[in-house]
């Protein structure tokens, strides 16, 4: 008798949607809130971001009876990564080209000031890294939420996937297995 898999896509994507909200309530806190957006306070999104991933992984061990391969568990904690990080980029590109075009250009104001306080450029060097940045911010954001989510995510991925790692021994048996009878022509 077959026993059927479940998907690890179901609970990463689950998760991925849940962690999508969770950023969309941190992100204008802190607009309402007022926080710099270079401020180290940040970082904190990704706690949320930590905590799914480690909830998808369990529910996929879960729905595997738990019992889950190193590669199982990095596979669905991957996916989470990726779908995050797609779902941030799509809502990043829309904050910031639609819903909150302000925000931009506090951020570049923030950035000017921070280079100018350093003195390493000059005012026409920083005129122009800025005026590139103000064309081209929405771009370089989304590219850069995908591959910043997609790494940090393998990585944490892969560690976590060795925590949550439990193989079914070769002496265990499935809840729904039966064993075959006497009778049955296969034996």
């Amino acid at each position: 008798m077959e026993i059927k898999k479940a998907s690890p896509s179901q609970p990463a994507l689950k998760w991925a949607l849940i962690n999508l909200i969770t950023s969309i309530v941190i992100t204008y806190a802190f607009q309402f809130l007022d926080i710099d957006p270079n401020s180290s306070l940040k970082y904190l999104s990704f706690l949320p971001f930590l905590a799914f991933m480690f909830l998808a992984q369990k529910e996929y061990k879960d729905q595997l009876g738990g019992y889950v391969t190193y590669g199982e568990g990095f596979l669905s904690g991957f996916l989470y990564a990726i779908f995050t990080g797609v779902f941030i980029a799509i809502f990043t590109y829309v904050y910031y080209a639609i819903l909150s075009p302000e925000m931009v250009d506090k951020i570049i104001d923030a950035s000017q000031k921070k280079m100018t306080e350093d003195g390493k450029l000059s005012q026409d060097q920083i005129d122009a890294a800025l005026n590139m940045t103000r064309k081209y911010f929405a771009a370089f954001a989304v590219v850069g939420v995908v591959f910043m989510y997609a790494i940090f995510g393998t990585i944490v991925s892969l560690i976590s996937a060795a925590v949550f790692k439990n193989e079914r021994s070769p002496f265990d048996t499935p809840d729904n297995y039966e064993a075959p009878k006497p009778t049955d022509p296969a034996v």
